[in-house]
């Protein structure tokens, strides 16, 4: 197996009880971080000299429909309403299952060269098996971790999850692929009857999924109660935007260990309503970080963890501003929002013991930022640096101990066919939208 030695970064480990950040080396070893530690002697491996970057864990993006890519940027000034209107109640039904394949192919890519290693790809446009293997054919060739969250186009709240595709897809490719597994996306309590959303809890909790939904304002439905009464809300839930939830139930939620993922530019710009990251603070949670939509918003998690960021502190500024007191320290820190984009990610879509850290033991997803760019250096915060970084400071991206991005340019792939193929897809779906 492949052993490489990394050496001479500023690393962020994100592990309980080390420093912000270390000058240590990182030895691999196959697919895993053997160890870390300085002046590591490893001569059988192969030396990557890292000075002047910073590495941390690999980013996690929790929540992108990824099916979208096709369609990359055409809803920029939709409001949410615009956007259910014309991607779900019109481009949905026109897509075949090779946009699929292309759409998560390219933004799986366009996922690696922004640092991130793990997605959440939330696939709530799957309409046949065939549109669900391809897209899942798009992220095993893209090369990127995924949770690949099966899902379907908006339906009648009494029809339940199509269980037999969940235990297909669980049977066939993703059974056979180390970075691939499945979790369900659902209809939830918002949008499913009471017996139907406890009946897709109880088969996601069966079959030790992450069920993860959507929740974007609005009086709670008779569903919330049902899944609560039977007991099913747990570590494994995942709710996504979570806008306007009930100061009580966000309380409920969080003691049962149920996770919450901000899409911040998104929730903000389309009006889902006012982010949920200062409520979990409160109770002593946080939230994991999407980015939702390429069609509407681009697609880098870091810009994500920013917004999140710059979004709460203002929260709080008004507040302070409104009652007249003062805080000696900031209330959210960037180390914080890095841990939103990687160490809350990991736990959102289940893979806390695999991802989001960087210590022994753990996958080698690793990312390095080349701090000796302008817009970085000196770099004299590493955390900061880290949040600070654009997609040009991505210099390196390493997942199960393998390269996907070197020297700043993706590894492995045919980005002009790739593009020629996404941009024959978007022409044709708008066109079928009527929208050319």
């Amino acid at each position: 197996m492949n052993r490489i030695l990394l050496r001479g970064a500023r690393v962020i480990t994100m592990a309980p009880g080390r420093p912000d950040a270390e000058r240590i080396d990182i030895l691999v070893d196959g697919d895993r971080i053997a160890v870390t530690g300085e002046n590591l002697d490893a001569p059988d491996a192969e030396t990557v000299d890292f000075t002047g970057r910073v590495i941390l864990p690999g980013l996690v993006n929790t929540h992108l429909h990824t099916w979208q890519t096709a369609l990359r940027s055409v809803g920029a000034d939709w409001t949410l309403l615009e956007y259910l209107t014309h991607l779900h109640g019109n481009a949905v039904q026109h897509y075949e299952p090779d946009d699929m394949y292309v759409s998560n192919l390219a933004g799986a890519l366009n996922q690696i060269n922004c640092g991130t290693t793990t997605l959440g790809d939330w696939c709530h446009n799957s309409l046949t098996p065939e549109h669900a293997d391809a897209a899942v054919d798009g992220l095993m060739q893209a090369g990127i971790r995924a949770v690949f969250l099966h899902g379907t186009p908006y339906r009648d709240p009494d029809l339940p999850h199509p269980l037999a595709e969940i235990d297909r897809l669980l049977n066939g490719p993703v059974r056979d692929h180390d970075l691939l597994t499945l979790g369900m996306a659902v209809q939830g309590p918002q949008y499913s009857s009471p017996h139907t959303a406890v009946a897709d809890f109880r088969a996601a909790h069966e079959r030790g999924l992450v069920a993860s939904f959507h929740q974007s304002g609005g009086a709670l439905a008779r569903g919330w109660e049902a899944v609560r009464n039977a007991g099913l809300f747990g570590p494994s839930t995942n709710v996504v935007h979570g806008s306007d939830l009930p100061d009580a139930w966000v309380k409920k939620l969080v003691r049962v260990g149920v996770t919450f993922t901000c899409t911040p530019e998104n929730e903000l710009g389309q009006g889902h309503g006012t982010p949920v990251t200062g409520t979990l603070l409160r109770h002593g949670a946080a939230p994991s970080l999407g980015t939702d939509v390429d069609s509407v918003v681009p697609g880098h998690i870091l810009t994500a963890a920013r917004l999140a960021l710059a979004h709460q502190r203002s929260l709080d500024h008004a507040h302070r501003q409104r009652t007249g007191s003062h805080a000696n320290t900031p209330t959210v820190t960037a180390k914080q929002a890095l841990a939103w984009a990687t160490v809350e990610g990991a736990k959102a879509l289940g893979l806390a013991d695999q991802v989001g850290r960087i210590a022994p033991g753990m996958q080698a997803d690793l990312v390095a930022i080349d701090t000796r760019a302008v817009n970085l250096w000196p770099a004299h915060n590493p955390i900061a640096a880290a949040l600070h970084a654009d997609i040009a400071n991505i210099e390196a991206v390493m997942i199960a101990g393998r390269w996907r991005k070197r020297d700043h340019a993706l590894l492995d792939c045919d980005l002009d066919t790739v593009k020629e193929r996404l941009l024959a897809a978007g022409e044709r779906l708008l066109h079928a939208m009527g929208a050319v």
